[in-house]
Parts: structure tokens; sequence; C-alpha cells
């Protein structure tokens, strides 16, 4: 099982973070602009994990000793059932330094678009926060 998995179905979000290269790139399933940091993706993935209810992976695909993976999970926003697929590569320090996140249908990524952009300005000032 690869670490991020583990980190994120504990629900351990500094753990998470640890994973994380200081250059990772986030790219999010509703916004066009890469997000790129640290600080920006580890607030991100701690206001999600808040939005996301009764998330679980059920699949993961990929050699557990290559740089990509893709971890599948099944989620709840609101009233919208939804299923993703977090994509992340890792550097040659074995951080994360990729990850890019899509879900289905269209219906639940709408309702975590509305919820995430709700968070968007806190999300804003705690990657700020930490950077400082």
């Amino acid at each position: 099982m690869h670490a991020f998995r583990a980190a994120v179905e504990a629900g351990d979000i500094d753990a998470v973070e640890a994973l994380l290269a200081e250059d990772v790139v986030f790219t999010s399933p509703v916004v066009f602009k890469p997000y790129p940091g640290k600080a920006i993706t580890a607030a991100i993935l701690r206001a999600v994990s808040q939005v996301f209810e009764n998330f679980r992976y059920v699949r993961e695909i990929g050699d557990p000793a290559a740089p990509d993976h893709a971890l599948v999970f099944t989620a709840r926003v609101g009233d919208r059932e939804l299923t993703g697929c977090d994509f992340l590569h890792v550097n040659e320090d074995g951080l994360i330094d990729e990850l890019m996140v899509m879900v289905r249908p269209l219906s639940g990524a709408h309702a975590l678009a509305e919820a995430m952009g709700a968070r968007f300005d806190e999300i804003v000032k705690e990657a700020e926060a930490r950077s400082a």
C-alpha cells in the first residue's frame, strides 16, 4: 500500500503533507489551473478531507516500486456520490511531486466544486500562513 493511501485512510493529514515535495503540483478535478507548491496543496487536501464523506479507497493501481500510482476512491459530497482517482508521481526522493485528481459523475464534480469554492478563501489563507 502506498504511504499516501495509508495516511489518507488514517485521516492523518500531517503525514500526507510530509509526503509532499516542496515543488508538488496539484491538479484539481474542477479547476483548470494547477496549484504549485506544498503549502497550497496541503491546504486543499486538508479542506477536501472535511468535504468528502464516506471516503474510501477501493483500488490501487501500479507497481509499488514505480514512480506512478493510481488510487481509485469513492466518496460523497452532500447528496452526491462520486468516484474518483488520485494520480500520484513520486520523485527520486520518494516524495509526491505531482498529484492529479479526477472525479465523476459531473453532478459529483459540481458538488465538489461548490463545496470547495465555499472554502477557498480559508484554503488560501492557510496556505499563505504555512508559506510565511
